[in-house]
């Protein structure tokens, strides 16, 4: 399969732009392009000959700050397009570092979630604002290398790379995990689009973590700043400039009633989805939190913000590390899955592995056919065959009674084969009319 013994290679390939390319992305990008300039220089024209100051932030309605933010469900909507992201940036590019693991399942997937890790793990937001230029270096560096890796070496020196000429040869599977350039099968390039989409949103809240320095954006779009974990829900009131919404006066009181006051069913209600969907070990500790949760109900929001934020975040460390263990589990389930279903089918059945990512040579093996003994077919048939004679009447007795389980293992035809046979036990059943 590799491009090295298919047929001759034209360099040309390698070098990508001269050759013709019959898509039309490269239109849609430049009417984008033009699109862009014309709005930005029309906002600059127009401002210089009305003799206006452009704005802090780049926002759409110049005339809505955080004062009209309560002001009605059109002001409130207004609000977010403008600053959206200034207050949800950070959960943003959390969700961005989330697609990025589960749309990769690979080595470097294993860094974002090992960073994802790391960021909640210093849990303040001051915190993170310092640590974030090393994580908007390392996703630049690490997509420069990985742009590197596509390109690879030009087929045209006709040779190949250590892990298929060595004599510690690599497998194919391990090779697309660890996202190493190969001959056979060229990485996925498609992946650095994940890798893009999370460089823009970090890039942006970088941008944001500096904004919120300075007086005159405070001013316009509101503080982030954090609410000491020592008061009680009932002292928040004093400090909080928000009208109370719970008397249903507009339609933006009615949708803060439902965010406030039913957001946390709502994530109950997944929390319970995503523990019920399969069955494996991970997935029981979702079950153990939601029981743990509804045990409490609506009285765990009136405990001290400490007390709540502690559950909370003992959650959310459980999601970061599940992710994080399904991650590292994919080596197993995409790389070496034949010998794990050989040998070792209760692993994977216990941990819930199998492989999302499409592209890794799998054989048609169903792991629920591992073992070919039911554990409760078994007994049941051998139940139902010593219960079966006394529909017949009449005196019997069987003697040193003694049923054969027999083991049937997978062989690498993909056929069921005996491997041996062992008495389970036996018993003497008399049964008399």
């Amino acid at each position: 399969k590799s491009v090295l013994y298919i047929a001759p290679v034209d360099p040309a390939d390698w070098c990508g732009g001269l050759r013709k390319c019959n898509d039309d992305n490269h239109l849609t990008i430049l009417a984008l392009m033009v699109i862009e300039v014309t709005v930005h220089r029309h906002q600059l024209f127009y401002r210089t000959q009305n003799q206006l100051m452009p704005p802090v932030i780049r926002i759409i309605f110049d005339s809505i700050t955080r004062e009209h933010l309560d002001d009605g469900l059109l002001s409130c909507i207004k609000y977010f397009i403008n600053y959206g992201f200034y207050k949800f940036g950070l959960e943003i590019c959390l969700i961005a570092a989330i697609n990025v693991i589960k749309q990769r399942m690979d080595f470097y997937a294993l860094l974002h979630g090992c960073w994802v890790i790391y960021l909640l793990h210093r849990r303040r937001r001051k915190a993170m604002a310092e640590l974030w230029p090393r994580y908007c270096c390392f996703l630049i560096s690490i997509m420069i290398f990985q742009y590197l890796l596509c390109i690879g070496l030009p087929p045209a020196l006709c040779k190949d790379y250590p892990w298929r000429t060595s004599h510690w040869t690599i497998h194919s599977n391990l090779i697309k995990w660890l996202y190493l350039p190969d001959f056979a099968r060229r990485p996925d390039a498609s992946f650095l689009l994940y890798d893009f989409l999370l460089l823009l949103f970090a890039s942006l809240q970088r941008q944001v973590f500096e904004d919120e320095n300075k007086a005159c954006v405070r001013m316009q779009a509101g503080d982030n700043v954090e609410i000491s974990c020592e008061l009680d829900p009932a002292a928040l009131s004093q400090y909080s400039p928000v009208p109370n919404f719970i008397h249903c006066r507009s339609y933006l009181d009615m949708a803060k009633v439902v965010v406030f006051s039913y957001l946390f069913w709502f994530v109950l209600c997944l929390i319970f989805i995503t523990g019920t969907t399969r069955i494996n070990i991970f997935c029981l500790g979702y079950l153990m939190a939601c029981f743990y949760f509804m045990i409490f109900g609506s009285s765990l929001l009136l405990k001290p913000v400490k007390n709540i934020l502690r559950l909370w975040d003992c959650l959310i460390a459980y999601t970061a590390l599940v992710i994080a263990m399904k991650n590292l589990l994919a080596i197993g389930a995409c790389a070496y899955l034949d010998k794990l279903l050989r040998n070792h089918c209760w692993l994977i059945q216990t941990f819930g592995m199998f492989c999302t990512i499409p592209g890794y040579d799998l054989s048609n093996w169903d792991c629920l056919g591992c073992n070919k003994f039911h554990f409760l077919a078994g007994p049941t048939k051998s139940l139902y065959e010593l219960l079966l004679p006394l529909r017949s009447g009449g005196s019997e007795c069987w003697h040193d009674l003694s049923f054969q389980v027999h083991v049937q293992n997978v062989t690498s035809s993909n056929q069921w084969s005996p491997a041996g046979q062992g008495a389970v036990g036996s018993s003497l059943i008399c049964i008399k009319k």
